[in-house]
C-alpha cells in the first residue's frame, strides 16, 4: 500500500446538484472537504476542480470512493443504450404483465409506465428448465445465431438475458451469454441469475433488462475514470459505493451497475451508523436534505435495514430492482426543489428541482424558478456572502423578485412586504413532504418517532431539522461536523461489501433450519472463490438475513440470523418483528422461510472520529466571535435579531440558548427559540428541543 506523506483517504459523492467532495489524513487526522457544481457533459471534470481547490493530488490517496447519481438519473430520465431482452420461450411479456396488483385502485385512469424495454426489442429462445432447475430443453445456440445476426445488424449495445426457473440454476442462461459474448464481442451482455437468484421472475427480468439498459454508459464512465486516476498516478484501493451498506470493485460496478441505483445517499447512512456506535445511540433517524431530494432512513444499535427491492420512479409508477439496497426513504424536496402554482392556484413545492444548472434563482445563474433555497435566503436564514459551493454567492434581490413576480403577485398579494410570509409559506409546505419521509420509515413501521434522534446532515438538513423535530416531537437534534458534505464523508467508513441470496422455500422448523445453514455456507464460498486474492479473509463479518412469512401472505419481512439461531428464536424474533410492524401476531399460523441471503464484509482503513474531532477545533476559541443577524423565524411569524456563530470556533462542551444559526462550509444550522445546543465529544453538535 502506497504510504507517502500526507497520505490520505478520499471520497466523491456525485449528487443532482453538487458534487461533494471529502479527505481524510491519516497521519494527522485533518479533514477537508470541498462543494463543486456538478458538470453533467463531464461529471469527471467536478472531481477534478475539486481536488484543484484543495490543492491535492490524488496520487497521495490510500483509497478512493466514489458515489455516484448516474444509474438512477439514466433509469429515472430513460436515457440509456439500445437494449434487447431475451427470454424463454412465451415469456417475452414478462415486462409488460408485472405484477397484477393495481397500485392506485381508486385512480379510473390509471396506467402503468411503458416497460424499459418494448416490445418489439424483446426477443425469445428456444429453451427451458423446469421448477427444479432441471434441463428440460436446451438452448437452440442455431436460433441465437441468428438473433445476433439480426441485433448486429440493427446496432444493439446491450442485451439482457432472463429465463424461467434460471434462478434454480443458471446454467442456460450462462451458456447463452458466453455464446453471445463471442457472437456480439462489443456488446454488454447481461442475465438475471447474476444478479439474483431468488424466483421472483418479474423482478428478475426488470434488474436485468435495468443492468443492461444502463451497462454501455456505466462502463464508459468507469472506465474513464480509471484512466483518469491512473494518468493522475493514482495506485491505492479504488471502490464505487454500493446500493448496500458497502464499497464495491470498478469491475463490479461496471459489470453489475444496478448495485449503484443508490449510491450516493447511503453513503450518509453509513457515516450516521458510525456516529450511533461512537455515542451509544440506540435509535436514530438518518436525514440528508441534499439540493434535489430529501432522504431518510432508520439507525438501530448501530445497524440500518436492507431492502431487497427498490423501485425506480416509485412503487405506483416505477419498475423493480432486485438487489441488497438500505432501506431508505426519498421525497423530492430539497434545496434545488422548485416552488409553483398548479392548475388551481395552489402553491406545490417540487419534485422538480433546478439542479446545479441553471440552480436556484439566488445563484445567479440563469435560474428563474424560484426555491427553498432562495426562500431560505429570503428568511435570513443564508448568508449572501458565504459561497455556496465554489464560485456561487448568493443574491438575497433575485430570489425575493422570482417569489414575488411568480408567488406573490399571482396569489393575490398587495404588497412585495409580503414576501418573508409567502417564503415562509413555501417552507411549511415543504416541511410537510420531508415531515412525511420521516413518519412514513417510523410510524408506518411501527416505530415511535419521539424515542429516536434525528441526526441531520446535507446542504439544507441543519436548516431544517429543528422545525422537523419539533413537528414529529422528536426532542433531540445531532448534526455532525461537514454536515455539508457529510455523504461523502460517510462514504470513508463504508467496507468492502459481497452478498449471494437463494431462494429458499420451507417450513420454519428445526430440520428446514439445518439446509438453510448450509445453504448459507454454500453460499460463502461462492463469495469466497470470487474475492481477490490481496482481501484477507480472515477479517471478514459475515452476516445471515432469513426473509421469512406466514404461509399464504406474499409479503416478507427480513430478519437477521447467527449460528447460535435455533428455530424457536428465529420464529420469536420474525414475532416480535411482525407485531412491532402490524401491532398483532397470528398465533399457531405456519412460518416459512422465502430465501436466504448471506452478506461478506471486509474492514478497510476508515477515519478516527476522535481524532477528526480534535483537528475539526484545532480553531476553537472560548469566547467565540459572533455577529448579528435577522431572520425571520417559523415559530413566532416575525424577525428575530440573533448570533450566528463559525463552527470551527466552537470547542467541545460550548452550550448556548437558541435562537441561533451556526454556519459551517456547505451547510447552515437554525436554532429557534426555546431550543438549546452544545458541542459533544466527537465535535457534534446536539440540540435539545423544545417541544412546548
Amino acid at each position: 500500500m502506497n504510504q507517502a506523506k500526507n497520505a490520505f483517504l478520499l471520497a466523491v459523492d456525485i449528487g443532482g446538484t453538487f458534487t461533494d467532495l471529502t479527505v481524510f489524513d491519516i497521519q494527522t487526522g485533518d479533514l477537508k472537504a470541498v462543494k463543486c457544481l456538478t458538470s453533467y457533459d463531464n461529471f469527471v471534470r467536478a472531481i477534478d476542480e475539486c481536488m484543484a481547490a484543495l490543492g491535492l493530488s490524488i496520487s497521495n490517496a490510500l483509497s478512493f470512493k466514489h458515489g455516484t447519481t448516474l444509474v438512477i438519473n439514466s433509469l429515472l430520465q430513460r436515457k440509456g443504450s439500445h437494449t434487447v431482452l431475451l427470454t424463454s420461450r412465451g415469456f417475452k411479456d414478462v415486462l409488460e404483465i408485472a405484477r397484477g396488483n393495481r397500485a392506485l385502485p381508486y385512480q379510473m385512469h390509471y396506467r402503468k409506465a411503458d416497460p424499459l424495454i418494448s416490445r418489439e426489442r424483446r426477443y425469445e429462445l428456444t429453451e427451458r428448465s423446469n421448477a427444479m432447475g432441471e434441463s428440460v430443453a436446451a438452448p437452440d445456440l442455431l436460433e441465437l445465431e441468428n438473433l445476433a445476426h439480426q441485433w448486429k445488424e440493427k446496432g444493439v449495445e446491450s442485451v439482457a438475458i432472463s429465463f424461467i426457473n434460471a434462478y434454480a440454476n443458471p446454467a442456460h442462461e450462462e451458456t447463452v451469454a458466453n455464446a453471445l459474448q463471442k457472437l456480439l464481442p462489443h456488446a454488454f451482455i447481461t442475465y438475471g441469475s447474476q444478479l439474483s437468484r431468488e424466483w421472483y421472475e418479474y423482478e428478475r427480468t426488470a434488474t436485468a433488462s435495468a443492468n443492461a439498459f444502463v451497462g454501455p454508459e456505466v462502463g464508459r464512465y468507469v472506465d474513464r475514470l480509471s484512466k483518469g486516476l491512473d494518468e493522475r498516478k493514482f495506485v491505492g484501493e479504488r471502490y464505487f459505493m454500493g446500493s448496500g451498506s458497502g464499497v464495491i470493485s470498478f469491475e463490479v460496478a461496471s459489470a453489475q451497475p444496478v448495485r449503484l441505483v443508490e449510491s450516493g445517499p447511503v453513503g450518509g447512512v453509513v457515516g450516521a451508523a458510525a456516529y450511533a456506535q461512537a455515542l451509544g445511540i440506540s435509535h436514530m433517524v438518518a436525514f440528508d436534505i441534499g439540493g434535489t431530494t430529501a432522504k431518510c432512513a432508520l439507525v438501530k444499535s448501530g445497524q440500518f435495514d436492507i431492502k431487497t427491492s427498490y423501485w425506480v420512479g416509485g412503487y405506483e409508477h416505477g419498475f423493480p430492482i432486485r438487489s441488497s439496497i438500505i432501506d431508505i426513504i426519498e421525497v423530492g424536496a430539497g434545496g434545488g426543489s422548485i416552488a409553483r402554482l398548479d392548475v388551481e392556484d395552489r402553491l406545490r413545492v417540487g419534485p422538480e428541482s433546478a439542479g446545479s444548472f441553471p440552480g436556484p434563482v439566488a445563484f445567479g445563474r440563469g435560474g428563474t424558478e424560484p426555491t427553498v433555497t432562495d426562500a431560505n435566503i429570503v428568511l435570513g436564514r443564508l448568508d449572501p456572502q458565504a459561497r455556496m459551493g465554489e464560485d456561487i454567492v448568493l443574491s438575497v434581490e433575485k430570489a425575493r423578485e422570482a417569489i414575488w413576480q411568480k408567488l406573490g403577485e399571482p396569489l393575490g398579494y398587495t404588497s412585495e412586504h409580503d414576501v418573508p410570509q409567502i417564503a415562509q409559506g413555501l417552507l411549511t409546505l415543504v416541511s410537510v413532504k420531508m415531515s412525511a419521509a420521516i413518519r412514513k420509515i417510523t410510524i408506518e413501521r411501527g416505530e415511535d418517532p419521539r424515542e429516536f434522534v434525528l441526526f441531520a446532515y446535507g446542504g439544507g438538513g441543519p436548516l431544517h431539522s429543528v422545525e422537523l423535530a419539533r413537528e414529529l416531537s422528536i426532542p433531540k437534534v445531532i448534526v455532525p461536523i461537514r454536515a455539508g458534505v457529510f455523504s461523502a464523508l460517510g462514504m470513508l467508513f463504508a467496507e468492502v461489501e459481497s452478498d449471494e441470496s437463494r431462494t429458499f422455500l420451507a417450513p420454519l422448523n428445526a430440520a428446514n433450519l439445518i439446509h438453510a445453514v448450509k445453504l448459507c455456507e454454500d453460499m460463502l464460498s461462492v463469495i469466497k472463490a470470487r474475492m481477490p486474492a490481496s482481501q484477507s479473509q480472515n477479517d471478514m463479518i459475515v452476516l445471515r438475513y432469513a426473509e421469512l412469512r406466514y404461509k399464504g401472505q406474499h409479503h416478507t419481512l427480513r430478519i437477521l440470523w447467527d449460528s447460535n439461531t435455533t428455530s424457536d428464536s428465529l420464529q420469536e424474533h420474525f414475532e416480535n418483528t411482525y407485531r412491532q410492524r402490524y401491532g398483532h401476531v397470528t398465533a399457531g399460523a405456519l412460518i416459512e422461510f422465502v430465501s436466504i441471503a448471506t452478506i461478506v464484509r471486509h474492514a478497510v482503513q476508515k477515519p478516527n472520529l476522535e481524532a477528526m474531532a480534535i483537528q475539526s477545533v484545532a480553531g476553537a476559541k472560548s469566547s467565540p466571535t459572533t455577529v448579528q443577524r435577522e431572520v425571520f423565524l417559523a415559530r413566532s411569524r416575525s424577525w428575530k435579531k440573533m448570533p450566528v456563530f463559525q463552527r470551527a470556533e466552537l470547542p467541545i462542551g460550548f452550550a448556548h440558548p437558541g435562537p441561533a444559526l451556526i454556519e459551517e462550509y456547505g451547510a447552515t444550522c437554525l436554532i429557534d427559540e426555546g431550543d438549546r445546543f452544545h458541542i459533544g465529544r466527537l465535535a457534534e453538535l446536539h440540540i435539545d428541543v423544545s417541544l412546548t
